[in-house]
Protein backbone atom coordinates (compact mmCIF):
# COMPACT_ATOMS: atom_id res chain seq x y z
CA UNK A 1 0.00 0.00 0.00
CA UNK A 2 1.53 3.28 -1.10
CA UNK A 3 0.96 5.92 1.58
CA UNK A 4 -0.04 9.55 0.62
CA UNK A 5 2.99 11.08 1.77
CA UNK A 6 5.78 9.47 -0.97
CA UNK A 7 8.04 10.26 -4.24
CA UNK A 8 7.85 8.58 -7.11
CA UNK A 9 11.05 8.62 -9.93
CA UNK A 10 11.30 7.72 -13.10
CA UNK A 11 10.77 9.69 -16.72
CA UNK A 12 8.43 12.46 -15.79
CA UNK A 13 6.62 14.21 -18.10
CA UNK A 14 3.89 17.06 -17.61
CA UNK A 15 2.50 20.60 -19.21
CA UNK A 16 3.85 23.82 -18.36
CA UNK A 17 1.52 25.92 -20.21
CA UNK A 18 -0.45 24.81 -23.58
CA UNK A 19 2.93 25.38 -25.86
CA UNK A 20 5.66 23.64 -23.73
CA UNK A 21 5.61 20.35 -22.25
CA UNK A 22 8.49 19.90 -19.11
CA UNK A 23 10.45 16.20 -19.42
CA UNK A 24 12.98 15.00 -16.71
CA UNK A 25 14.62 12.11 -18.10
CA UNK A 26 15.63 10.25 -14.45
CA UNK A 27 13.31 12.52 -12.10
CA UNK A 28 11.11 13.34 -8.66
CA UNK A 29 8.04 14.10 -8.68
CA UNK A 30 6.09 14.41 -4.54
CA UNK A 31 3.35 13.73 -3.52
CA UNK A 32 2.43 15.00 -0.19
CA UNK A 33 -1.47 14.66 1.34
CA UNK A 34 -2.79 14.09 -1.96
CA UNK A 35 -0.80 17.46 -3.47
CA UNK A 36 2.28 17.47 -5.98
CA UNK A 37 4.85 19.29 -4.59
CA UNK A 38 6.98 19.64 -7.87
CA UNK A 39 9.15 17.18 -10.25
CA UNK A 40 12.57 17.70 -9.76
CA UNK A 41 15.65 16.60 -11.76
CA UNK A 42 17.18 16.30 -8.01
CA UNK A 43 15.54 15.30 -5.09
CA UNK A 44 15.40 18.23 -2.49
CA UNK A 45 16.76 17.69 0.37
CA UNK A 46 13.54 18.31 2.74
CA UNK A 47 11.85 15.22 0.78
CA UNK A 48 14.46 12.64 1.38
CA UNK A 49 12.98 10.82 3.99
CA UNK A 50 9.51 10.22 2.05
CA UNK A 51 9.06 6.81 1.05
CA UNK A 52 10.79 6.22 -2.71
CA UNK A 53 8.85 4.43 -5.42
CA UNK A 54 11.41 4.04 -7.95
CA UNK A 55 9.60 3.00 -11.69
CA UNK A 56 12.96 2.96 -13.56
CA UNK A 57 12.06 4.67 -16.92
CA UNK A 58 8.74 4.16 -16.93
CA UNK A 59 7.17 7.43 -17.84
CA UNK A 60 5.13 9.08 -15.34
CA UNK A 61 2.91 11.86 -16.33
CA UNK A 62 -0.16 13.54 -15.26
CA UNK A 63 -4.01 11.88 -15.10
CA UNK A 64 -6.23 12.75 -18.08
CA UNK A 65 -9.95 13.99 -17.70
CA UNK A 66 -12.24 12.64 -20.03
CA UNK A 67 -14.93 15.98 -20.25
CA UNK A 68 -17.81 13.88 -21.78
CA UNK A 69 -18.76 10.73 -21.95
CA UNK A 70 -21.88 8.42 -21.95
CA UNK A 71 -21.97 5.16 -19.20
CA UNK A 72 -24.96 3.89 -20.64
CA UNK A 73 -23.62 3.54 -24.12
CA UNK A 74 -20.59 1.60 -23.46
CA UNK A 75 -22.33 -1.42 -24.18
CA UNK A 76 -22.65 -0.57 -28.11
CA UNK A 77 -19.60 1.04 -28.91
CA UNK A 78 -18.26 0.57 -32.12
CA UNK A 79 -21.61 -0.02 -33.20
CA UNK A 80 -23.84 1.64 -36.06
CA UNK A 81 -21.42 4.39 -37.03
CA UNK A 82 -23.14 4.37 -40.70
CA UNK A 83 -25.45 6.71 -39.41
CA UNK A 84 -25.83 10.74 -38.70
CA UNK A 85 -26.47 12.15 -35.08
CA UNK A 86 -30.17 11.99 -35.12
CA UNK A 87 -30.78 8.89 -36.83
CA UNK A 88 -28.26 7.19 -34.63
CA UNK A 89 -29.56 8.57 -31.55
CA UNK A 90 -33.29 7.02 -32.25
CA UNK A 91 -31.73 4.02 -34.08
CA UNK A 92 -29.30 2.68 -31.47
CA UNK A 93 -29.08 5.08 -27.90
CA UNK A 94 -32.61 5.55 -26.90
CA UNK A 95 -33.58 1.94 -27.81
CA UNK A 96 -30.18 1.14 -25.16
CA UNK A 97 -30.97 3.58 -22.65
CA UNK A 98 -34.24 2.58 -22.04
CA UNK A 99 -33.34 -0.57 -21.06
CA UNK A 100 -31.77 0.92 -17.90
CA UNK A 101 -35.12 1.32 -16.29
CA UNK A 102 -34.21 -2.63 -15.71
CA UNK A 103 -31.62 -1.64 -12.37
CA UNK A 104 -30.52 -5.73 -12.83
CA UNK A 105 -29.50 -4.37 -16.88
CA UNK A 106 -28.30 -1.01 -15.68
CA UNK A 107 -25.71 -3.10 -12.17
CA UNK A 108 -24.58 -5.13 -14.84
CA UNK A 109 -23.82 -2.78 -17.72
CA UNK A 110 -22.41 -0.45 -15.40
CA UNK A 111 -19.81 -2.87 -14.24
CA UNK A 112 -18.39 -3.31 -17.28
CA UNK A 113 -18.00 0.54 -17.63
CA UNK A 114 -16.73 1.29 -14.46
CA UNK A 115 -13.98 -1.28 -14.07
CA UNK A 116 -12.75 -0.23 -17.76
CA UNK A 117 -12.82 2.95 -17.01
CA UNK A 118 -10.83 2.63 -13.55
CA UNK A 119 -8.05 0.78 -16.02
CA UNK A 120 -7.94 4.10 -18.70
CA UNK A 121 -5.81 6.68 -18.63
CA UNK A 122 -8.56 9.06 -17.06
CA UNK A 123 -8.02 9.61 -13.50
CA UNK A 124 -11.16 12.38 -13.90
CA UNK A 125 -14.17 12.08 -15.68
CA UNK A 126 -17.52 13.65 -16.36
CA UNK A 127 -20.34 11.63 -17.07
CA UNK A 128 -23.91 10.98 -19.05
CA UNK A 129 -26.42 8.73 -17.39
CA UNK A 130 -29.83 8.10 -18.57
CA UNK A 131 -33.26 9.58 -17.25
CA UNK A 132 -34.01 6.98 -14.17
CA UNK A 133 -32.97 7.89 -10.62
CA UNK A 134 -32.30 4.36 -9.31
CA UNK A 135 -30.28 3.53 -12.60
CA UNK A 136 -28.37 6.38 -12.07
CA UNK A 137 -27.60 6.16 -8.54
CA UNK A 138 -26.15 2.66 -9.26
CA UNK A 139 -23.81 4.20 -11.35
CA UNK A 140 -22.75 6.93 -8.90
CA UNK A 141 -21.75 3.96 -6.31
CA UNK A 142 -20.23 2.28 -8.67
CA UNK A 143 -17.69 5.27 -9.66
CA UNK A 144 -17.17 6.13 -6.18
CA UNK A 145 -15.85 2.75 -6.10
CA UNK A 146 -13.36 3.03 -8.21
CA UNK A 147 -11.64 5.57 -6.34
CA UNK A 148 -11.90 8.40 -9.92
CA UNK A 149 -13.31 11.58 -9.11
CA UNK A 150 -16.08 12.54 -11.35
CA UNK A 151 -19.25 14.69 -12.05
CA UNK A 152 -22.25 12.30 -12.96
CA UNK A 153 -25.39 13.37 -14.31
CA UNK A 154 -29.03 12.01 -14.39
CA UNK A 155 -30.43 12.95 -17.68
CA UNK A 156 -33.66 15.35 -18.35
CA UNK A 157 -36.07 14.26 -21.02
CA UNK A 158 -39.17 15.64 -21.72
CA UNK A 159 -39.81 15.32 -25.56
CA UNK A 160 -38.58 13.77 -28.46
CA UNK A 161 -37.11 10.11 -26.80
CA UNK A 162 -39.12 8.01 -28.52
CA UNK A 163 -40.19 4.67 -27.07
CA UNK A 164 -40.04 4.00 -22.72
CA UNK A 165 -37.17 7.00 -23.14
CA UNK A 166 -39.33 10.53 -22.32
CA UNK A 167 -40.06 11.38 -18.83
CA UNK A 168 -44.09 12.48 -18.42
CA UNK A 169 -43.70 16.25 -18.73
CA UNK A 170 -41.30 19.06 -17.22
CA UNK A 171 -42.98 18.69 -14.09
CA UNK A 172 -42.59 15.38 -13.19
CA UNK A 173 -38.72 15.42 -14.91
CA UNK A 174 -38.13 18.43 -12.77
CA UNK A 175 -39.30 16.21 -9.57
CA UNK A 176 -37.71 13.08 -10.46
CA UNK A 177 -34.16 15.57 -10.51
CA UNK A 178 -35.46 16.81 -7.14
CA UNK A 179 -35.80 13.18 -5.67
CA UNK A 180 -32.51 12.05 -7.10
CA UNK A 181 -30.77 15.18 -5.56
CA UNK A 182 -32.01 13.84 -2.26
CA UNK A 183 -31.29 10.35 -2.41
CA UNK A 184 -27.17 11.29 -3.15
CA UNK A 185 -27.15 14.23 -0.67
CA UNK A 186 -23.79 13.49 1.18
CA UNK A 187 -23.51 10.26 -0.13
CA UNK A 188 -20.02 10.27 -1.88
CA UNK A 189 -16.81 11.54 -1.34
CA UNK A 190 -15.57 11.34 -4.74
CA UNK A 191 -18.49 11.55 -6.79
CA UNK A 192 -20.63 14.76 -7.70
CA UNK A 193 -24.33 15.41 -9.15
CA UNK A 194 -24.25 17.53 -12.14
CA UNK A 195 -27.42 18.60 -13.96
CA UNK A 196 -28.28 17.28 -17.46
CA UNK A 197 -30.52 18.86 -20.36
CA UNK A 198 -29.48 16.12 -22.80
CA UNK A 199 -29.41 18.79 -25.33
CA UNK A 200 -32.31 21.55 -26.17
CA UNK A 201 -34.51 18.98 -29.15
CA UNK A 202 -35.10 16.47 -25.56
CA UNK A 203 -35.95 19.56 -22.98
CA UNK A 204 -38.95 21.84 -22.87
CA UNK A 205 -38.19 25.29 -22.57
CA UNK A 206 -40.03 24.48 -19.11
CA UNK A 207 -37.48 21.61 -18.24
CA UNK A 208 -34.95 24.00 -19.65
CA UNK A 209 -36.08 26.97 -16.76
CA UNK A 210 -36.54 24.76 -13.98
CA UNK A 211 -33.51 22.81 -14.28
CA UNK A 212 -31.46 26.21 -14.14
CA UNK A 213 -33.64 27.20 -11.10
CA UNK A 214 -32.29 24.20 -9.62
CA UNK A 215 -28.72 25.11 -10.62
CA UNK A 216 -29.14 27.78 -8.94
CA UNK A 217 -30.77 27.04 -5.97
CA UNK A 218 -28.34 24.56 -5.16
CA UNK A 219 -25.41 25.61 -7.00
CA UNK A 220 -25.10 22.91 -9.16
CA UNK A 221 -22.94 22.69 -12.50
CA UNK A 222 -25.04 22.22 -15.87
CA UNK A 223 -23.64 19.47 -18.86
CA UNK A 224 -25.18 19.03 -22.39
CA UNK A 225 -24.59 19.25 -26.25
CA UNK A 226 -23.87 22.17 -28.27
CA UNK A 227 -23.81 22.32 -31.82
CA UNK A 228 -22.42 19.05 -32.84
CA UNK A 229 -24.53 18.64 -35.95
CA UNK A 230 -25.77 20.62 -38.84
CA UNK A 231 -29.57 19.15 -38.67
CA UNK A 232 -29.70 19.42 -34.78
CA UNK A 233 -28.43 23.58 -34.92
CA UNK A 234 -31.73 23.71 -37.34
CA UNK A 235 -33.70 21.90 -35.59
CA UNK A 236 -33.17 24.21 -32.19
CA UNK A 237 -33.88 27.02 -34.77
CA UNK A 238 -36.97 26.15 -34.97
CA UNK A 239 -37.39 25.01 -31.80
CA UNK A 240 -35.79 27.99 -30.00
CA UNK A 241 -36.81 30.90 -33.08
CA UNK A 242 -36.30 33.68 -30.70
CA UNK A 243 -32.81 32.72 -30.55
CA UNK A 244 -29.78 34.10 -33.05
CA UNK A 245 -27.84 31.12 -32.26
CA UNK A 246 -28.21 27.42 -30.52
CA UNK A 247 -25.47 28.96 -27.41
CA UNK A 248 -28.09 31.70 -27.51
CA UNK A 249 -30.66 29.28 -26.95
CA UNK A 250 -28.88 28.21 -24.01
CA UNK A 251 -28.44 31.20 -22.88
CA UNK A 252 -32.18 32.22 -23.38
CA UNK A 253 -32.76 29.71 -20.38
CA UNK A 254 -29.82 30.96 -18.09
CA UNK A 255 -28.04 27.61 -18.68
CA UNK A 256 -25.12 28.67 -19.63
CA UNK A 257 -23.68 28.52 -16.12
CA UNK A 258 -20.76 31.37 -14.95
CA UNK A 259 -16.91 31.24 -14.74
CA UNK A 260 -17.64 29.62 -10.79
CA UNK A 261 -19.82 27.09 -12.05
CA UNK A 262 -19.29 26.69 -15.86
CA UNK A 263 -21.47 24.59 -18.01
CA UNK A 264 -19.36 21.97 -20.33
CA UNK A 265 -20.85 22.10 -23.65
CA UNK A 266 -19.66 18.47 -26.14
CA UNK A 267 -18.84 19.34 -29.62
CA UNK A 268 -19.18 22.93 -30.94
CA UNK A 269 -18.94 21.63 -34.45
CA UNK A 270 -20.04 24.85 -35.65
CA UNK A 271 -19.43 27.55 -32.81
CA UNK A 272 -19.97 30.65 -34.99
CA UNK A 273 -18.40 33.84 -33.39
CA UNK A 274 -21.37 35.24 -31.60
CA UNK A 275 -21.24 31.43 -30.02
CA UNK A 276 -17.62 31.19 -29.09
CA UNK A 277 -18.36 34.79 -27.55
CA UNK A 278 -20.95 33.76 -25.09
CA UNK A 279 -18.73 30.31 -24.31
CA UNK A 280 -16.13 32.56 -23.18
CA UNK A 281 -18.51 35.47 -21.28
CA UNK A 282 -19.74 32.24 -19.33
CA UNK A 283 -16.39 30.59 -18.68
CA UNK A 284 -18.12 27.51 -20.30
CA UNK A 285 -15.71 24.24 -20.90
CA UNK A 286 -15.62 22.74 -25.28
CA UNK A 287 -15.36 19.06 -24.75
CA UNK A 288 -13.97 18.17 -27.55
CA UNK A 289 -14.84 14.61 -29.12
CA UNK A 290 -13.11 13.97 -32.29
CA UNK A 291 -13.62 11.14 -32.63
CA UNK A 292 -17.03 10.65 -32.20
CA UNK A 293 -17.56 14.09 -34.52
CA UNK A 294 -16.02 11.59 -37.62
CA UNK A 295 -17.83 8.59 -36.54
CA UNK A 296 -21.11 10.09 -37.01
CA UNK A 297 -20.17 12.45 -39.65
CA UNK A 298 -20.87 15.45 -37.65
CA UNK A 299 -17.71 17.91 -38.58
CA UNK A 300 -14.68 18.98 -36.96
CA UNK A 301 -14.57 21.67 -34.42
CA UNK A 302 -11.91 24.22 -35.08
CA UNK A 303 -9.89 23.54 -31.41
CA UNK A 304 -6.72 25.64 -32.18
CA UNK A 305 -9.39 28.57 -33.11
CA UNK A 306 -10.91 28.14 -30.24
CA UNK A 307 -7.68 27.96 -27.80
CA UNK A 308 -6.54 31.14 -29.91
CA UNK A 309 -9.69 32.89 -29.05
CA UNK A 310 -8.97 32.06 -25.17
CA UNK A 311 -11.72 29.55 -24.66
CA UNK A 312 -11.98 26.73 -22.14
CA UNK A 313 -11.20 23.54 -23.94
CA UNK A 314 -10.56 19.72 -22.68
CA UNK A 315 -11.46 16.31 -24.56
CA UNK A 316 -13.84 13.71 -24.29
CA UNK A 317 -14.01 10.52 -25.70
CA UNK A 318 -18.00 11.13 -26.03
CA UNK A 319 -18.61 6.89 -25.91
CA UNK A 320 -20.34 5.55 -27.94
CA UNK A 321 -20.10 7.80 -30.87
CA UNK A 322 -16.40 7.49 -29.35
CA UNK A 323 -15.52 3.96 -30.02
CA UNK A 324 -12.93 4.10 -27.02
CA UNK A 325 -12.68 5.02 -23.54
CA UNK A 326 -8.92 5.81 -24.13
CA UNK A 327 -7.65 9.46 -23.99
CA UNK A 328 -4.53 8.45 -25.62
CA UNK A 329 -6.43 7.28 -28.72
CA UNK A 330 -8.75 10.78 -28.16
CA UNK A 331 -5.61 12.57 -28.06
CA UNK A 332 -4.26 11.21 -31.42
CA UNK A 333 -7.73 11.77 -33.37
CA UNK A 334 -7.57 15.34 -32.05
CA UNK A 335 -4.60 15.80 -33.54
CA UNK A 336 -5.61 14.18 -37.14
CA UNK A 337 -8.71 15.61 -37.01
CA UNK A 338 -7.20 19.27 -36.65
CA UNK A 339 -4.44 18.59 -39.36
CA UNK A 340 -7.31 17.80 -41.56
CA UNK A 341 -9.43 21.18 -40.64
CA UNK A 342 -6.44 22.70 -41.69
CA UNK A 343 -5.78 21.09 -45.05
CA UNK A 344 -9.10 20.40 -46.46
CA UNK A 345 -11.14 23.29 -44.33
CA UNK A 346 -9.39 26.87 -43.29
CA UNK A 347 -5.74 27.36 -43.81
CA UNK A 348 -6.21 30.12 -41.37
CA UNK A 349 -6.39 28.01 -38.98
CA UNK A 350 -3.39 25.70 -37.85
CA UNK A 351 -3.09 22.51 -36.51
CA UNK A 352 -2.91 21.96 -32.83
CA UNK A 353 0.67 20.86 -31.85
CA UNK A 354 1.35 17.71 -30.02
CA UNK A 355 2.33 20.18 -26.94
CA UNK A 356 -1.28 21.31 -27.37
CA UNK A 357 -3.30 18.19 -27.13
CA UNK A 358 -1.14 16.80 -24.65
CA UNK A 359 -2.75 20.11 -22.82
CA UNK A 360 -6.19 19.54 -23.56
CA UNK A 361 -5.69 16.04 -21.89
CA UNK A 362 -4.38 16.74 -19.06
CA UNK A 363 -4.81 20.29 -17.55
CA UNK A 364 -7.25 21.34 -20.11
CA UNK A 365 -9.88 19.58 -18.91
CA UNK A 366 -8.20 19.38 -15.82
CA UNK A 367 -9.14 22.96 -15.16
CA UNK A 368 -12.57 22.33 -15.04
CA UNK A 369 -11.75 19.70 -11.34
CA UNK A 370 -9.34 22.90 -10.28
CA UNK A 371 -5.74 22.48 -10.11
CA UNK A 372 -5.63 19.16 -12.11
CA UNK A 373 -3.37 18.03 -14.84
CA UNK A 374 0.23 18.86 -13.87
CA UNK A 375 3.27 17.97 -11.58
CA UNK A 376 3.47 21.77 -11.04
CA UNK A 377 3.46 22.65 -7.33
CA UNK A 378 0.23 22.60 -5.90
CA UNK A 379 -2.23 20.86 -7.58
CA UNK A 380 -3.40 17.64 -6.92
CA UNK A 381 -1.64 14.68 -7.30
CA UNK A 382 -3.36 12.69 -9.73
CA UNK A 383 -0.87 10.67 -12.04
CA UNK A 384 0.07 7.39 -14.11
CA UNK A 385 2.76 5.36 -14.83
CA UNK A 386 3.03 3.41 -17.96
CA UNK A 387 5.21 0.85 -18.90
CA UNK A 388 6.44 2.16 -22.73
CA UNK A 389 9.93 -0.22 -22.70
CA UNK A 390 8.63 -2.09 -25.96
CA UNK A 391 8.68 1.23 -27.78
CA UNK A 392 11.84 2.65 -27.14
CA UNK A 393 13.90 -0.71 -27.10
CA UNK A 394 15.68 -0.38 -30.30
CA UNK A 395 16.28 3.71 -30.22
CA UNK A 396 17.54 6.00 -27.86
CA UNK A 397 14.68 8.48 -27.24
CA UNK A 398 14.32 11.52 -25.80
CA UNK A 399 10.86 11.52 -23.23
CA UNK A 400 9.39 14.16 -25.43
CA UNK A 401 9.48 11.58 -27.84
CA UNK A 402 8.65 8.64 -25.91
CA UNK A 403 5.33 10.46 -25.19
CA UNK A 404 4.64 10.85 -28.97
CA UNK A 405 5.00 7.36 -29.76
CA UNK A 406 2.93 6.22 -27.50
CA UNK A 407 -0.04 8.80 -28.79
CA UNK A 408 0.32 7.30 -31.97
CA UNK A 409 1.00 4.05 -31.11
CA UNK A 410 -0.62 2.88 -27.85
CA UNK A 411 -0.90 -0.80 -27.99
CA UNK A 412 2.46 -1.35 -26.41
CA UNK A 413 1.39 1.45 -23.69
CA UNK A 414 0.91 -0.50 -20.25
CA UNK A 415 -0.58 1.05 -17.29
CA UNK A 416 1.20 0.69 -14.02
CA UNK A 417 -0.20 2.06 -11.55
CA UNK A 418 -2.74 5.12 -11.41
CA UNK A 419 -3.16 7.57 -8.26
CA UNK A 420 -5.81 10.16 -7.68
CA UNK A 421 -4.96 12.95 -5.15
CA UNK A 422 -2.16 10.84 -4.04
CA UNK A 423 -4.34 7.31 -3.60
CA UNK A 424 -3.31 4.49 -6.01
CA UNK A 425 -6.59 3.25 -7.60
CA UNK A 426 -5.45 1.13 -9.85
CA UNK A 427 -2.17 -1.15 -10.51
CA UNK A 428 -1.45 -3.67 -12.68
CA UNK A 429 0.15 -6.32 -10.05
Amino acid sequence: MIENNFVLKGSIVYSEDKDTINTIQEGYVVCQDGKCLGAYSTLPDEYKSLKLYDYGKSLIMPGMTDLHVHAPQYTFRGIGMDKELLDWLNTYTFPEEAKYKDIEYAKKAYKYFTKDLQRTFSTRAVVFGTLHNQATIELMDQLEETGMITYVGKVNMDRNGGVDLEEEDAATSLENTRKWLEAIDGKYKNTRPILTPRFIPSCSDELMRGLTDIADEKDLRIQSHLSENLSEVAWVQELVPESTSYGNAYEIFGAMGNPDRPTIMAHCVYSNDEEMEILKKYGAFIAHCADSNMNLTSGIAPIRKYMDAGLNVGLGTDVAAGSSMNMVKTMLITLQASKMYYRLVNTDVKPLTFEQVFYLATIGGGKYFGQVGSFKYGYDFDAIVVDDSKMYSMRDMTVRERVERMCYNDADAIIMDKFVKGNRIYSIK
